[in-house]
């Protein structure tokens, strides 16, 4: 058998009802239709477009393959399309942090995108049930919107902000419809050279371009579906199925007449061309009806199918169209078109059933008439050749991935089709460190992670590179970001000195820091759920410590003694405090601008007075008096002291474990009298 000519197109349509094939010529002027030839499979194992039984299937292909190469030779590859009812779409947002990590360049919003359509294809896979498993084809996607902290934006790319956002809707098929297409022709020793989608092959034959403008529902009715495609604003805005069809009517035929399906179908088609029709029930009565007879009896049938469509347009179109094309064997159900336009408010004339005759350029080798049944097939062939999405095998880490393209193939489309989660290549930030800061929280960051190691055919590439036949992908997760480092240093925007004057001079003093309750320095490192207080120096004894004073302030070693059996500890004085000029101690609040002065002094033995007055406050009584114009000062002891029942004075020196015996004087009073007097 002889091969055809390089320029021959061969298309299928593979249909609920039956295989169409089709051989065309692609010519200057358009395209030339050499052959027809349609076989009616011989069971129901197609079911609203979908194929139930894939040898059935494949025996008719190979049925319809046969007798057209017996003309023009030896077919190899084929034009299909998938069935409208497939085709699924699905809007899907994602949104990222990009507070210090902007998106810089294409690569990683090609990223954002993806990882919004391989969300779509997962939201997908959960509305079917199907245990989040990904059985769906992209085959395209387009971009709603990007947005920059909420507000919509042009373009991503170099924009600072918190937030970055990209929503898209994405396009797919159901891997089990392309698959069980798939086998079938290779049970028919052909291979799939392109495929289309059935809405998007009956448009583009009878809705170029230039008509998109218009809102325009075409409505492809076959025999187990009716797939529908709205055109307006000069694009296809929206594709939908409804799964009744001419296959509805013929079983209301079935029913209403006891007829054989086939016979019924045969006196379905009958209607639209006789006045009278005769048929025999499965009783084996043969009766003959006029045909206004039978329509009468289909009337409940037509009238659903009608409605179907209809409410399906709405629901796509949101209002009535401008107008409606009807195409496909179905669309010859008696009265439709009027039901149609009567539903949709439309006159008559905007509802009509187009046949071949509408396709501009098309001329056959032999004359057909000119009905609705043969633009969806032609329309095949044509939008194949002319819009075809192209059927290629890679391998993505090993794994065989089968794509399909209605665009421009990349890298990025193979991961999507094989199942590998775009948001997991990157590598993951590092851990954060939360932390107080003088009560308040602060978080700092990890490092970023590092984008995916990317190779095509051993060579690194980029997400948008292209992808051919037989390419090989492989592809490794980032690396992840290392894990938060910092210094007291970095986590204090200023550090809160205090300024004084020290003993004649201007000092600015360092702060006092904590780290968790111990003394730090500012090269220290953090670690999670430290705190970390820093203050400028509040007391006389904060500031001794931050100018290594203390040990002038007091003593190192504790003096024990007890008076009265308690215990009294004391320490040696070594210096006088004066905060701007006034004696204080050493728990004395200091502030910026303060003059201080510490005056040392030598070392003096401890005094008796000096633990009274820290048991019972006072050792003695004083009064001031006017004695010959001049003040006089008067002290009187409060309390008799005895050690080792020996009588001492308030002045006598004491030492470490000395035990002493004090009783308070009740006379006092009467010896300042007695003195007075004097």
């Amino acid at each position: 058998m002889s091969s055809p000519s390089p320029g021959l197109i061969f298309a299928l349509d593979i249909g609920t009802r039956s295989v169409v094939g089709l051989i065309l010529e692609k010519q200057d002027q358009g395209y030339h239709v050499l052959d027809v030839y349609s076989v009616e499979h011989k069971e129901r194992s197609m079911l609203d477009g979908q194929i139930h039984n894939v040898l059935a299937v494949s025996s008719t292909i190979t049925y319809v393959k046969t007798h057209l190469e017996r003309k023009h030779g030896t077919l190899k590859k084929v034009c299909v399309a998938a069935a409208g009812r497939s085709l699924k779409t699905k809007r899907s947002k994602v949104e990222v942090d990009i507070l210090g990590k902007p998106i810089f360049e294409r690569q990683s919003l090609l990223h954002l995108e993806l990882s919004a359509v391989q969300k779509a294809q997962f939201d997908l896979a959960n509305d079917s049930y199907s245990n989040q498993k990904v059985n769906d084809y992209c085959v395209g996607y387009s971009v709603i919107d990007y947005r920059l902290d909420g507000e919509a934006i042009g373009s991503l790319v170099d924009q600072r902000g918190e937030t970055a956002s990209v929503e898209v809707i994405a396009t797919f098929l159901p891997k089990v419809v392309v698959e069980s297409l798939i086998s079938a022709l290779q049970r028919s020793n052909l291979e799939l050279e392109a495929l289309t989608l059935e809405p998007i092959a009956a448009i583009n034959v009878l809705i170029p371009q230039s008509m998109r403008r218009l809102n325009v529902a075409l409505i492809d009715i076959g025999a187990g579906t009716s797939d529908i495609a709205i055109t307006d604003y000069g694009t296809v805005t929206a594709y939908g199925m409804v799964p009744n069809a001419g296959d509805e009517i013929t079983e209301e035929l079935s029913d209403h007449f006891l007829l054989d399906f086939p016979d019924a179908e045969r006196i379905k088609r009958d209607l639209s061309v006789k006045d009278k029709v005769i048929m025999q029930d499965i009783l084996g009565m043969e009766n003959s009806y006029p045909n206004e007879e039978v329509v009468e009896a289909l009337q409940p049938a037509i009238n659903h199918l009608a409605d179907q469509i209809t409410l399906e347009i709405i629901r796509l179109n949101g209002h009535s169209p401008k107008a409606v094309m009807l195409v496909g064997g179905g669309s010859l159900t008696p009265l439709l078109p009027e039901k149609i336009a009567e539903r949709l408010e439309l006159p008559k004339s905007r509802v009509a059933i187009r046949g071949i005759d509408a396709i501009k350029g098309l001329t056959f080798e032999q004359e057909y008439e000119a009905t609705p049944e043969l633009v969806t097939p032609i329309g095949i062939a044509i939008a194949a050749k002319e819009s075809p999405v192209e059927y290629i095998s890679i391998r993505v880490n090993e794994q065989t991935v089968r794509l399909f393209d209605i665009k421009k193939l990349t890298v990025g489309d193979g991961l999507l089709s094989s199942g590998v989660e775009l948001s997991k290549l990157y590598g993951k930030p590092g851990m954060a460190i939360m932390l107080k800061l003088n009560g308040r929280v602060v978080s700092i960051p990890g490092q970023h992670g590092t984008p995916p190691v990317l190779k095509k055919n051993g060579l690194e590439t980029e997400l948008d590179a292209p992808l051919v036949h037989e390419d090989y992908i492989e592809v490794s997760k980032g690396q992840n970001g290392a894990d938060a480092t910092a210094t007291i240093r970095d986590v204090l925007d200023e550090q809160p000195t205090l300024s004084i004057i020290f003993n004649g001079q201007q000092r600015r003093v360092a702060p006092i820091i904590l780290k968790n309750g111990q003394q730090a320095m500012l090269s220290d490192q953090l670690n999670d759920r430290d705190e970390i207080e820093c203050y400028p120096p509040k007391t006389v004894e904060d500031l001794a410590s931050k100018l290594d004073l203390k040990g002038d302030l007091i003593t190192s070693s504790p003096v024990q003694v007890y008076i009265n059996n308690q215990s009294v500890t004391l320490h040696e004085k070594k210096a006088t405090v004066f905060i701007n000029g006034i004696n204080a101690s050493t728990s004395a609040p200091i502030k910026s601008g303060d003059k201080l002065d510490i005056i040392s002094e030598e070392d003096q033995d401890l005094t008796l007075k000096s633990a009274i007055e820290k048991l019972y406050d006072l050792s003695y009584r004083e009064i001031v008096v006017t004695f010959n114009n001049e003040p006089v000062r008067l002290e009187k002891e409060m309390y008799d002291c005895f050690q080792n029942r020996e009588h001492i004075s308030l002045y006598s020196p004491i030492k470490q474990g000395d035990r002493i015996e004090v009783t308070k004087k009740k006379i006092f009073l009467l010896s300042f009298k007695m003195y007075l007097r004097k």
